[in-house]
């Protein structure tokens, strides 16, 4: 590929999306240019090709412009946004990477081609070990590895601990409650359809669940479903949700706060606030937020355990894939909907 000039379709901020879901108005492709000579390229530096990109609901936090709770830092007007890819190297300025290397890339352009510095890859992916590569961004991605921190490090259920986990058929609580069932524990989610809560008991392994769209009243359903209170409860949605849990938890249960997804597209003053905190401490609970960069330390050990667990077919992934980086837009947007089963990746190429 010496001397080859390639042209990048690639997303970019165009304005801030204080609230409400992003639009065409904020985020818009373009092409670009991209010289792929060697002698275009910095040492410590691969060019690579986009394969797969994952669409994570964390990405909307940082289009506002202002730093918010998860205090990630925000993306400029004209910044190609970033995201999690899996990518093919073309070109190496590297000696530890050679064409044809696919790798793991935390940070990648949101484009088609790209020059990334080497020490920004977390791995390569060994093309032979029967995994498929858009779980390398499901299970092995993001989402696995926040479920991994959510649950053996922080939740950390014992054998017949009663297990809650919102969002349950998403990409963070289908892999979450597989895990939790691994550790023998009961686990029951909260999903919004009946055709997602038949997915987490058919697929996988929850011992129940329920549509948060058919209960007027939390505090009931929880009622019902935890008659011996809840131990750990994993929440990726926050809101109403977190502080009817409050109301069930038993001594020294632990909440691990994964997201809060209920609340990305409103701005703070208009965000439902949790009334019930009194409860923690009668109960000496334990709630802790968590962000996955003060745990790549780990991220090793959590590859090691979840290609196990693949490979034994004791993790299983749902995975909808979209064609084509023009997809990546409605992609995002589709988070925030009840349609979204799973998680969500952006095939960019074949």
């Amino acid at each position: 590929m010496e001397g080859v000039v390639v042209e990048s379709r690639e997303w970019f901020l165009a304005a801030y999306s204080t609230d409400g879901v992003p639009t065409s108005e904020h985020l818009k492709l373009r092409t670009v240019t991209l010289t792929l000579a060697s002698d275009s390229i910095p040492d410590g530096h691969v060019a690579a090709e986009t394969l797969f990109i994952s669409v994570d609901p964390y990405i909307r936090t940082k289009l506002t412009g202002t730093p918010d709770g998860l205090n990630l830092p925000q993306y400029h007007i004209n910044q190609v946004i970033t995201s999690f890819s899996v990518s093919r190297v073309i070109r190496s300025k590297d000696s530890k990477y050679v064409e044809g290397d696919l790798v793991l890339v935390p940070s990648a352009p949101v484009a088609e081609y790209s020059i990334i510095p080497s020490s920004g890859i977390l791995r390569k992916i060994d093309g032979e070990s029967g995994i498929s590569l858009p779980d390398y961004l499901s299970s092995l991605g993001v989402p696995g590895f926040a479920a991994w921190v959510g649950i053996e490090l922080l939740g950390e259920p014992k054998v017949g601990s009663n297990v809650f986990i919102s969002a349950a058929s998403g990409a963070v609580g289908m892999v979450a409650g597989q895990l939790v069932k691994i550790k023998g524990c009961k686990v029951i989610g909260s999903t919004g359809s009946d055709e997602k809560v038949k997915l987490i008991k058919g697929e996988f392994g929850y011992d129940d669940g329920f549509n948060y769209n058919k209960e007027s009243d939390f505090d009931a359903a929880l009622s019902r479903y935890f008659p011996d209170g809840i131990d750990v409860y994993l929440d990726n949605v926050g809101g109403e949700m977190l502080e009817a849990v409050l109301n069930h938890v038993n001594k020294y249960a632990r909440i691990p706060l994964c997201g809060m997804i209920s609340q990305y597209n409103k701005v703070w003053t208009e965000r439902e606030g949790v009334r019930n905190l009194l409860n923690m401490i009668g109960k000496e609970v334990r709630m802790e937020g968590f962000m996955l960069a003060t745990y790549w330390h780990r991220f090793g050990d959590f590859a090691q355990d979840m290609e196990g667990y693949i490979k034994e077919g004791k993790v299983k992934s749902k995975n909808k894939i979209n064609i084509g980086i023009e997809s990546f837009l409605d992609s995002l947007s589709s988070l925030f909907t009840s349609s979204n089963i799973g998680k969500v990746i952006v095939q960019v190429k074949a």
